[in-house]
């Protein structure tokens, strides 16, 4: 089973759009794919029209195994479960902070499901926190959605610093251009320095600043369900593609 976290640092960036579409482009493409949503805010579980269970608080998160599947829901789309997420994942980080082995506790818990998905998507929220650090752990690649700008430039950096500073493989991140605007000259040469100052790190795919990515919120389904041949939908389906790419190559 491999473990993709979509995750930034700073929030607003696309996150959870890409979360939901490379986790339905990646069961689209034959694989038993689990999108696990560990933002207390909930947009994925909202984006695939399924509920939190309510019995799902943090305890039974890291704790019971029987709770921890049993919130699992099914989806509208074939090889596609949800595990959405409810409002007491918000002390996830309290909680973590008391429990012995804290950074690994994320990875014991995804064990429970090894055996039945292929491929597990993280939706993480926009924080460096006990809960990242067991993300960064447990994930095989950390993909980063970066909008084209300065204060995106630098929270990226802050990533790689971190990493850095803790001894984590930086070779597990992988940054996109996120809400890309063409027409905007910042834009075009954020990329062009970006690319430049970390060409390991970042992918060759750019999201497009779209508003079939923002009717998400209204059809309640991916861009690549609603509009595939869109420049969002077809970005994504490249995206994903990539995605699977670089984790085959390890």
């Amino acid at each position: 089973m491999k473990i993709i976290a979509c995750y930034s640092n700073k929030g607003g960036v696309g996150k959870t759009a890409a979360s939901v579409n490379l986790a339905y482009a990646i069961a689209a493409a034959g694989n038993r794919t689990l999108l696990c949503d560990l933002d207390p805010q909930g947009a994925s579980g909202f984006y695939f029209r399924v509920k939190p269970s309510k019995k799902l608080e943090e305890t039974a998160f890291f704790k019971d195994v029987e709770k921890f599947t049993g919130a699992i829901r099914g989806s509208d789309f074939e090889n596609l479960d949800v595990l959405p997420a409810n409002m007491s994942f918000r002390d996830f980080d309290v909680f973590l902070s008391r429990m012995r082995n804290s950074r690994s506790r994320l990875t014991k818990s995804l064990k429970a499901v090894e055996k039945d998905y292929d491929v597990v998507v993280l939706d993480c929220p926009p924080t460096i926190s006990t809960l990242s650090e067991n993300v960064f752990r447990s994930a095989d690649a950390i993909v980063v959605p970066v909008i084209p700008t300065t204060l995106s430039e630098r929270t990226f950096e802050q990533l790689l610093e971190f990493f850095k500073k803790n001894k984590l493989p930086a070779q597990k991140i992988h940054g996109f251009f996120s809400m890309v605007q063409n027409v905007k000259k910042l834009h075009l040469e954020t990329m062009d320095a970006m690319s430049a100052a970390f060409k390991k790190r970042f992918m060759r795919t750019h999201i497009p600043f779209a508003s079939d990515v923002e009717r998400m919120g209204i059809h309640r389904a991916p861009v690549m369900v609603t509009a595939p041949g869109s420049p969002a939908g077809k970005a994504y389906q490249a995206l994903s593609e990539e995605v699977l790419g670089r984790i085959a190559k390890g």
